[in-house]
């Protein structure tokens, strides 16, 4: 079974998670710095379009890379003045950005693809270099993507997720090349390079689709996942002198999550004895979610149904999703007892 992300990030405390982001973004721009330089070499000693094609797609890369950078130093600094709720969507904000980047370098290699189909260039008599230095690239970054997808997961990294995308797209464009260029080495046609770019910008276009989306979704303040959702959802369940709860409103904004819930205690409940029940909630939601920043308003049970009924033409059932929840419960347990 996975390890659970959620759980991984919770056990890293903020300062060391935010040292293994930085350390990964930068990791990713010493490496792209090295490829861009190794693929304008090449590329311009053997006269290879597809080599420089590929630098300019890894100088996007680059400036990918110093846009993660940025933007994980950025976000990870506590909430001022003018951000009371901190600074977590700059790294929607990046994610975001790279998508842009990496639609616009598939619509530079269906550019130069259909250039070169209509145009097609004498095969270069010296490809060995280029595609040394494509499997080179291929490699570096096959494996820069498993680390920047691996410590994105943990440390909850927008930022570092979607630099992990770009430099996949990085190793479908350098296998494309390198197919490119092994098909016009075997066969002497050139054609064949632009052809397989025209497959690898398909990819890349999807990529780019689906990591917009994502980054989209905190921008956006889309909720949390449904089983985050129901880690916040069982804790009040679980409470005997939660009689019920609504408004569950849940968000997030880079690593960091927001929560915040109406709950229905006993009228006769005394403020310090609400006060008590709302601390400790709080603080079991936030051993189960990380980076959470709960808010929970307490509410007197009986006064607020009746509020909800006659203000608002609610059944009991819909103001309070804890008697619904309870009724399932009952439910299923009667019925996996009956032989």
């Amino acid at each position: 079974m996975p390890p659970d992300p959620v759980a991984a990030g919770a056990s890293l405390p903020m300062s060391i998670r935010s040292k293994r982001k930085r350390r990964a973004a930068l990791l990713s721009i010493c490496s792209n710095s090295a490829l861009v330089i190794a693929k304008i070499v090449v590329g311009v000693l053997t006269g290879s379009v597809g080599v420089l094609s590929e630098a300019i797609h890894s100088a996007t890369d680059l400036i990918a890379s110093l846009i993660a950078f940025a933007s994980v130093r950025a976000s990870d600094n506590p909430p001022d003045a003018e951000h009371p709720y901190g600074h977590g969507k700059i790294e929607g904000v990046s994610g975001l950005i790279e998508a842009l980047l990496i639609f616009a370098a598939g619509g530079y290699i269906v550019f130069q693809a259909i250039a070169g189909l209509l145009a097609p260039r004498a095969a270069s008599p010296s490809l060995t270099a280029g595609l040394v230095v494509m499997a080179i690239s291929i490699v570096m970054n096959s494996l820069l993507t498993r680390h920047l997808k691996r410590v994105g997961r943990e440390t909850d990294s927008i930022a570092l997720e979607a630099d992990a995308e770009h430099l996949r797209t990085d190793v479908l464009t350098s296998l494309g090349v390198f197919i490119g260029l092994l098909l016009v080495r075997l066969t002497h046609l050139a054609w064949f390079d632009p052809a397989v770019g025209l497959g690898v910008a398909v990819l890349i276009f999807h990529t780019s689709v689906m990591l917009a989306r994502h980054s989209m979704k905190p921008l956006l303040d889309a909720r949390l996942p449904p089983e985050e959702e129901q880690r916040i959802r069982n804790i009040l369940n679980r409470e005997s002198r939660v009689l019920g709860y609504h408004k569950l409103r849940t968000r997030k904004s880079g690593s960091q999550r927001h929560a915040d819930v109406h709950v229905l205690i006993d009228d006769d409940s005394t403020l310090v004895m609400a006060h008590d029940l709302s601390e400790e909630l709080e603080d079991r939601v936030r051993m189960a979610l990380p980076d959470v920043q709960i808010n929970i308003h307490i509410e007197p049970y009986h006064a607020e149904m009746r509020h909800q009924q006659e203000a608002h033409g609610l059944s009991m059932d819909q103001a309070n999703p804890k008697s619904v929840e309870a009724t399932s419960d009952s439910t299923s347990t009667s019925g996996s007892e009956t032989p």
